[in-house]
């Protein structure tokens, strides 16, 4: 891949600190990033890209933010048709189930899910901070 975007919506800091860690990733696999906070992204942007890593925590009862980040998503769908994607995002209870879901959904929509999503309980440590580096590193060399 040549050029990725990290987009990411974040409550409490920590799915925004997976994305951080996860462009520091890719970017030491010489890959060029634009990180997003999905406020400061264009759906018709994403073309441009060869691969997206999309964060968003677990809310409520295990789904997606509902205010911003599921509109954006949803509005975002028919751009990831082809597209290799990766998906992350921290959580404090439950068992994963969001991400669960949201894979299945990534996969309906005809995009080229990446591995099993990378979740993270709570603000992550050290070697959280490395696992999404890693994360990262194989997905822009896959």
């Amino acid at each position: 891949m040549k050029k990725i975007a990290i987009i990411f919506w974040s409550g409490t800091g920590n799915t925004k600190l997976m994305a951080e860690a996860l462009a520091q990733g890719a970017e030491s696999a010489n890959v060029s990033v634009d990180l997003f906070d999905i406020s400061q992204n264009k759906p018709e942007t994403l073309e441009v890209y060869d691969g997206l890593l999309l964060g968003c925590p677990s809310m409520g009862a295990e789904v997606l933010e509902e205010s911003e980040f599921e509109p954006y998503y949803d509005g975002i769908k028919q751009a990831l048709q082809g597209k290799p994607v990766g998906l992350f995002g921290s959580y404090g209870w439950g068992n994963g189930e969001w991400l669960q879901d949201w894979e299945d959904d990534v996969e309906a929509v005809g995009a080229k899910l990446f591995e099993t999503g990378l979740m993270v309980n709570e603000t992550p440590d050290d070697e959280a901070i490395a696992t999404c580096e890693a994360f990262a590193k194989r997905f822009v060399t896959s």
